[in-house]
């Protein structure tokens, strides 16, 4: 190991590593981040469509987002940058007696745990945004505080922060080693050496597995593929992210919305799951969404597409992220498997382990590591995930 001593490492410069380094620096701690790629947000955030949405149904992802929501919201007016925040709101659409019936049940768990969200009735919703399609509409869920910003912008904007507050980074550099003593962390090796801590976060997005397992841990996190894609940009006409959970072949749900600059940005989750890491675009996706983005939103059809790309989701069992000190390895802190939403949970995430870290946990906080323990039983699935 080399003379340099960090009070925290942080593997992966990408969604949740970046938030996570500036939460850590602004306590004072001495934070060092190591990733495999050539810059800060290079792996999975460069893929991310940029909703940032705190509907969910799990509670612990709810406070996580929140906690996001008020930095994302808030970052231009304290920093000066611009990531392109636009607080449009989230829709969850219900076009079938049982989207509309599933909805409703998981108002009273939102707002329950402190999401503005209501349910609005046909003609409110065409009044929020009246280009969707009437025909069979039954109303939606609408949550207004819910927005977009730019992936890249942020990254940018997290990375200049975390500079600032003298965080170091080492790029093009890969883990290959957590390094234990006695049981507990003491270090990172990397192909080109060594840095010494006595904690770590596990911030590797699709790449955790095998970090975790050079540890002795086996967190269950395995990648998918999914694809999405962004039109030109054109006057705005709508405001939220649209979410359409009806299932069709191939496709278990899909969601669009207008950002800042006027492009639509779109994508679906795929059925199965495309497991893997190819991150290939293919020549199937844009025809089954366009279908379906056409149907729900008739005006799209002559807007013209700009190109498609394909990022990967590290998934859980059941579909929400592991977080917390791993029982196993003293100094070892999950922060693994965001299942594709690291980009709108990983300042909220980053937060929390930050008090985590520095044993200043909120009631709060407790509740979300409970709900998300390395060590909890991997069963059930989110309904909104």
């Amino acid at each position: 190991m080399g003379a340099q001593v960090y009070d925290v490492i942080v593997i992966g410069a990408g969604s949740v590593g970046l938030p996570t380094a500036v939460s850590l620096a602004e306590a004072g701690l001495s934070t060092l981040v190591v990733d495999q790629f050539a810059g800060p947000g290079q792996g999975s955030n460069k893929a991310a469509i940029g909703g940032i949405r705190a509907t969910h149904s799990a509670p612990a992802k709810i406070h996580l987002c929140l906690e996001s929501l008020r930095l994302f919201s808030s970052w231009q007016a304290l920093h000066g940058d611009n990531i392109e925040w636009f607080q449009g709101g989230y829709v969850f659409v219900a076009y079938r007696e049982q989207e509309e019936k599933a909805l409703k049940e998981l108002l009273q768990v939102q707002q329950r745990h402190g999401l503005n969200i209501r349910w609005l009735d046909r003609d409110e919703l065409l009044d929020l945004v009246p280009a969707i399609a009437r025909d069979g509409l039954r109303g939606g869920t609408y949550s207004p505080e819910d927005g977009s910003a730019s992936p890249l912008l942020s990254s940018a904007a997290f990375y200049r922060r975390a500079v600032e507050l003298g965080v170091r980074f080492r790029f093009r550099e890969r883990v290959t080693a957590i390094v234990k003593r006695r049981g507990g962390v003491v270090g990172v090796r990397t192909d080109k050496g060594g840095y010494a801590t006595e904690t770590v976060v596990n911030a590797a997005g699709a790449w955790a597995r095998p970090i975790a397992q050079s540890a002795g841990l086996d967190t269950p996190v395995a990648p998918d593929s999914h694809e999405a894609g962004i039109t030109e940009p054109v006057a705005r006409f709508f405001g939220p992210m649209l979410v359409d959970i009806r299932p069709t072949p191939g496709a278990r749900n899909y969601y669009f919305y207008q950002h800042g600059p006027g492009g639509i940005v779109f994508c679906i989750t795929p059925d199965p799951p495309v497991v893997g890491t190819d991150r290939r675009e293919t020549s199937s996706y844009l025809p089954m969404i366009a279908t379906r983005m056409v149907g729900l939103m008739p005006k799209l059809a002559n807007v013209k597409v700009r190109r498609t790309w394909r990022g990967l989701y590290p998934m859980t069992p059941d579909g929400s992220p592991v977080l917390g000190w791993s029982k196993q390895v003293e100094g070892y802190v999950h922060a693994e498997g965001m299942c594709g939403q690291g980009f709108m949970l990983g300042p909220g995430v980053g937060a929390t382990l930050s008090r985590l870290i520095r044993g200043v946990e909120t009631e709060t906080d407790r509740a979300i590591l409970r709900e998300l323990a390395p060590d909890r039983e991997f069963g059930g699935e989110e309904a909104l995930k």
